[in-house]
């Protein structure tokens, strides 16, 4: 069975890392490099930088940085924010990051999806889905959570698992920073329904929490930020816990 991963998210501002709760009220959380370098000696699986205003703000997604990760860090790390066409992937991909995540360009123009798993891979192509539950289900936003979709859940992953994507990243709105635990039950339904793994976002509060959303969620990886951040859980003392519980991780 392969490893499960435990995959820190910095979420980028104006070059600084930033943290928020449900994806508003953000606070300073430090350098990106430093940071992306320290989870990397802690023993990290992967790591996911996120420009979080890029779509909103109609920028490009910060090169210089992605250089600089990458002279710094020796694990594989991921990029999302601002990426609209191939140019953009091919650029990030140059500068050093190993895949690229895809959001709000994705439900725009799914085709974009197709377009990169066909030109640089399967593996390089992480749809994130940033969704919140209604009274009609699960529904995507764009954005940075600003902008609803008419877009559901399940059949949004299912449609960009079908067209290549080599992984889905899904973040409950409602779990994001509260610190209750990830949508297991969503998760679930996700990890049945798709052939591509699922990564967990959205609710790390505790150790405990990572455990049910590998068991009951059946992630193939978590996603956290706050409780890595600020020192709540050491990547280590995570990773052994989980091996106690018998979770199969990298230690």
């Amino acid at each position: 069975m392969l490893a499960k991963r435990i995959i820190p998210c910095l979420d980028i501002k104006d070059g600084q890392t930033v943290k928020g709760t449900n994806f508003v009220n953000l606070r300073q959380a430090g350098d990106p490099v430093e940071l992306g370098k320290a989870y990397s000696e802690q023993g990290a699986d992967e790591l996911v930088y996120l420009d979080i205003t890029a779509s909103h703000e109609g920028r490009k997604t910060f090169t210089e940085l992605v250089k600089r990760i990458a002279a710094e860090i020796s694990i594989p790390f991921t990029v999302g924010g601002g990426i609209y066409e191939l140019q953009d992937v091919d650029r990030l991909l140059n500068a050093g990051a190993d895949k690229v995540s895809i959001n709000s360009a994705a439900i725009r123009n799914p085709q974009l999806v197709d377009d990169i798993a066909r030109h640089f891979g399967s593996q390089v192509c992480v749809v994130a889905i940033d969704a919140r539950q209604t009274e009609k289900g699960w529904k995507c936003y764009l954005n940075g959570g600003r902008v609803e979709t008419d877009r559901y859940l399940m059949e949004w992953a299912r449609e960009v698992n079908d067209r290549g994507a080599g992984e889905i990243l899904f973040t409950s709105m409602d779990h994001d920073g509260v610190k209750t635990g990830y949508a297991n039950q969503a998760l679930a339904e996700l990890s049945d329904l798709l052939s591509i793994p699922v990564i967990a976002s959205g609710g790390a509060g505790k150790k405990e929490h990572f455990r049910d959303a590998f068991l009951e969620g059946k992630a193939d990886a978590a996603l956290a930020a706050s409780v890595f951040h600020f020192g709540e859980i050491p990547i280590p003392e995570l990773k052994h816990y989980l091996c106690n519980e018998g979770i199969n991780v990298r230690l």
